[in-house]
């Protein structure tokens, strides 16, 4: 006998963990949570010591382990993808970086075809209901005070961060506050969801103060296989747990495992391309040919360079280091463990086509890879760069239909003149900044990529070899109105065009990826897509100003590149 819950959620990671809460706060419903990976346990150093993110990507007990198919503008390379397999998703092994992205972001999501209540006054009240920005003034209209989720700012106190921050306002850049608040374009400390000194995932924001509640159950190590769909309605769904299939019956089906296992899942089940479907042994039940299509990421590099003076973190990348390290963790929750050292960064214009940012930089005081494989210098930094909104697209194909088989990927990065030319002027613009006076005591030379890199052709030729994904798949099952051939989720409730009874509520239902990192945003539309499917009224937009390049007052004196 199958069991029955109001909702069954799948998928545990960011989106999950907003929904399981807000879905089973009244106790009217009940709430089923099916995570394929295990528990974020408290003593799982791993992903509850912060500056130990490298650490679980590339491991089964953590991640997926997603790569792309031979990437056509990348040499044919294959660029892994991690993602989050256990309790919080991606939120329990990101680098806990917190960006809403900007304004504009949403101001285009609202300007297509329906999607009017996603533009930034529809949207800021989900941002500020989810935060508790504890770096904040009280008084600011722009963040929230009272939320779930508690963020942390830099602090940034490192001197390399300094000399950056400075050097960016000599390049002619500005400072700004806070790139969450009025004004994102600029260049300082970033918040990040770290609470005294640990990781603070969307689970420990959002499951774990609740997870006791009677009408809420949450099942990890549940592999979901299949939607059950009959005619046009999904009855419920199969899973694996323990060995064993099971089955449950739901109200509603709400799909929250991000932009690479949704459209998966929904593909396995027969909603999507019907000739694709047919050729992998898949019987379609809905034809959408937007599931799995619309993908969207960003690529990053890292600049290197080696340090003159002993300011950097990089002698706590030796092993003989690690155990102290580790202990003033154990024992405070301090020192070079209790950070993310994401502390700051900045987001400009690289030129003067587009009206609001369109790179990203993270300056981060040590030279290692997210692999962890770190430069060959005894003090060092680098700073990660890359363009934010790429009209490159990609997409995700299942490749049969066995559910444990990874699809098929293929990003397209590089793959527009946009995307090639924005890349060079990204290089560019990090070395300019890097070049000025504020770096000269700390800069002894670049790593990576080097010197021998300057042409056009060089730069692009190294991005293809050396570039990774900053590790924002999105876009993959677009919102939009049923009138678009390539819409898959009604953007008033979240609903699957042509199937009754499933929603989708994650990254994939993104129309267009947010130039920065994607976490925050997908706590936002999880928050806003809960009133929607509980029937709610939304939270009423707020119209508050923002920063518009050449418009403010302040951009009197300033440049772009």
């Amino acid at each position: 006998m199958s069991e029955r819950y109001d909702y069954v959620i799948i998928g545990g990671g960011s989106s999950g963990s907003v929904l399981g809460n807000r879905l089973s706060e009244d106790g009217k419903y009940s709430v089923l949570i099916l995570e394929a990976g295990r528990s974020d346990f408290a003593w799982d150093l791993l992903i509850q010591m912060p500056a130990a993110l490298p650490f679980p990507s590339g491991k089964s007990l953590y991640d997926w382990k997603y790569e792309s198919d031979p990437e056509p503008y990348m040499n044919g390379r294959r660029i892994k993808h991690a993602r989050g397999k256990v309790l919080g998703g991606s939120s329990s092994i990101n680098g806990m970086i917190y960006q809403r992205g900007n304004p504009k972001d949403y101001e285009r999501w609202g300007s297509d075809n329906g999607m009017e209540t996603w533009d930034f006054a529809h949207c800021l009240p989900y941002f500020k209901r989810l935060e508790n920005a504890l770096a904040a003034d009280p008084d600011d209209e722009y963040r929230g005070h009272d939320g779930p989720l508690k963020l942390e700012r830099g602090p940034a106190k490192n001197p390399l961060f300094q000399a950056f921050f400075d050097a960016a306002v000599e390049a002619g850049y500005t400072r700004t506050p806070d790139v969450n608040g009025y004004r994102q374009e600029g260049f300082g400390p970033f918040d990040k969801h770290v609470y005294k000194g640990r990781r603070f995932s969307a689970s420990r924001a959002y499951l774990h103060p609740i997870k006791h509640r009677k009408n809420l159950t949450i099942k990890t190590r549940a592999f979901v296989t299949s939607i059950d769909i009959k005619g046009d309605r999904a009855e419920g769904v199969t899973y694996q747990r323990n060995g064993k299939t099971h089955h449950v019956t739901a109200g509603e089906v709400v799909l929250a495992g991000g932009a690479i296992n949704t459209p998966q899942l929904l593909q396995l089940s027969g909603v999507g391309d019907a000739e694709h479907l047919r050729s992998v042994g898949v019987e379609p039940k809905v034809d959408l040919p937007g599931v799995g299509e619309n993908l969207q990421d960003h690529l990053e590099t890292y600049i290197q360079y080696a340090c003159p003076k002993p300011v950097s973190e990089q002698p706590n990348l030796k092993l003989t280091r690690m155990p102290w390290i580790g202990l003033q963790w154990l024992l405070g929750r301090k020192g070079p463990a209790a950070t993310n050292h994401f502390e700051g960064g900045g987001f400009v214009r690289s030129n003067e086509d587009v009206d609001y940012p369109n790179l990203m930089f993270h300056f981060l005081p040590v030279a290692v890879r997210y692999d962890g494989q770190k430069a060959d210098t005894d003090h060092g930094f680098q700073v990660h760069v890359g363009p934010m909104y790429s009209d490159a697209r990609g997409s995700l194909k299942i490749r049969s239909n066995n559910p444990k088989e990874h699809p098929s990927m293929v990003y397209n990065y590089l793959s527009t003149e946009q995307d090639r030319r924005e890349w060079v002027e990204a290089v560019r613009v990090s070395r300019e900044i890097m070049a000025q006076p504020a770096m000269a005591p700390y800069n002894s030379g670049e790593i990576s990529p080097g010197s021998s890199v300057q042409t056009d052709e060089e730069i692009l030729d190294w991005v293809a070899k050396d570039a990774e994904t900053a590790l924002h798949p999105s876009c993959t099952a677009k919102m939009g109105p049923a009138s678009d051939p390539m819409a898959v989720v009604d953007p008033e409730t979240m609903k699957v065009h042509g199937l009754d009874n499933v929603r989708v509520v994650d990254a994939s239902a993104m129309p267009y990826v947010t130039n920065g990192n994607i976490h925050a945003p997908v706590l936002m539309l999880a928050e806003k897509a809960a009133d929607l499917i509980l029937g709610r009224k939304p939270l009423e937009p707020l119209n508050i100003d923002y920063y518009r390049h050449g418009v403010d007052p302040a951009d009197a004196g300033t440049v772009t590149s």
